[in-house]
Formats: structure tokens, C-alpha cells, sequence
């Protein structure tokens, strides 16, 4: 529950890190702000913005942002001095998952496919998604094979490629079909 714009981490909802605060930037309160949006002007387009300060969800909403030289600055309500945004330096900038767009049935987000288990089109299970690698070309899973894994694999990294390679996503049974050779 929310307690006066606060929430401590057992009562919140999961939250998505989508930048973070860089240093203060002028006396009156500015902070620069370091987005992960692939468009880095789209950190904006979120309200409110959670800030994890002792455990608990702190809720800001950006009173105004600019683009300043080649980064952005912001400033959120109720930080007036230097001194009080200056505290913020580094710490992540969240978002409520409901804030993000909808996506079509065939769309994911990353952090919807961590903790799949990834299992071939012959059924041998390969293991668990625990990351993902962005390259020039396409995504790659980071798949954390199983303990007593046949091929003594410890991890595997599988191209995020449909329908060459990933197959079907089932968000239901939180499982990803993949057409790939578990000695890889």
C-alpha cells in the first residue's frame, strides 16, 4: 500500500529500472538523468518515477526535464537545492510495469522471458533464461543450464532468432521451445 509516496519493497509491485541519476547539475535541484529507453527521451514519457531509498519505493514525478549539451537533466517536484538532489546521484529511476506500452501477443519484454525454461523441439530441457544479451544484430538468451545438464554445459547463449531458432514463447507455461542442439 502506499503510504504518503511510499512503498516498502514486500508491498510494491515489480518494478522496471529504466535509467538512473547521474550528478546534480546547478543549484536549484536539477539532476542529470542516464536513460536505458531505447529512445532516451522516452524515460519521460513514464510518471510517477520510484526511487529504492532504504528499502522502500519512493515515488517523484519530473516537475521538468532538457536536453543539455548531449545529455538530459530533470527536475522532480518537491527537490529545490542542490544539496537534496545531489543524494539522488546514481540511484536507479523505476517504474511501475503498467506504465509500459502494451505489446502484441507475439512481443516480449526481456525481463517477461527471464526464469523461462528453454527446452528444445526434441523436449531436452536446456535450462533457464537468467539473462539477456543485447548484440549488433540480434538478442541472445543467457540460458543457465541445468546442474546435471547430459552435455556438461554450464550456460548457454542461444540467438534470439524466431522462427529460425526460438520456435514458440509460452508465456502460460513460462517455457520457450527452441530448435537448437543442446551440445551447443
Amino acid at each position: 500500500m502506499s503510504v504518503e509516496g511510499k512503498e516498502t519493497m514486500s508491498e510494491q509491485n515489480e518494478k522496471v529500472v529504466v535509467g538512473k541519476f547521474g550528478a546534480s547539475y546547478g543549484i536549484r535541484g536539477w539532476l542529470k538523468v542516464i536513460s536505458y529507453t531505447d529512445n532516451a527521451e522516452n524515460i519521460f514519457d513514464y510518471s510517477p518515477w520510484y526511487i529504492n531509498q532504504k528499502g522502500e519505493w519512493v515515488e517523484y514525478k519530473v516537475e521538468s526535464w532538457k536536453r543539455h549539451n548531449k545529455s538530459m537533466v530533470a527536475k522532480l517536484e518537491g527537490l529545490d537545492v542542490r544539496e537534496d538532489a545531489h543524494l539522488l546521484t546514481n540511484f536507479d529511476i523505476a517504474i511501475n510495469p503498467d506504465s509500459l506500452p502494451e505489446l502484441s501477443e507475439d512481443e516480449f519484454y526481456w525481463r517477461e522471458l527471464f526464469g523461462m525454461n528453454v527446452v528444445t523441439t526434441k523436449g531436452y530441457n536446456l535450462g533457464e533464461v537468467v539473462d539477456m544479451l543485447e548484440t549488433g544484430s540480434n538478442d541472445v538468451l543467457v540460458v543457465k543450464a541445468n546442474l546435471k545438464d547430459a552435455f556438461g554445459k554450464k550456460e548457454r547463449l542461444i540467438p534470439y532468432l524466431e522462427e529460425q531458432v526460438i520456435i514458440q514463447v509460452d508465456r502460460e507455461a513460462q517455457r520457450i521451445e527452441v530448435d537448437w542442439d543442446p551440445g551447443f
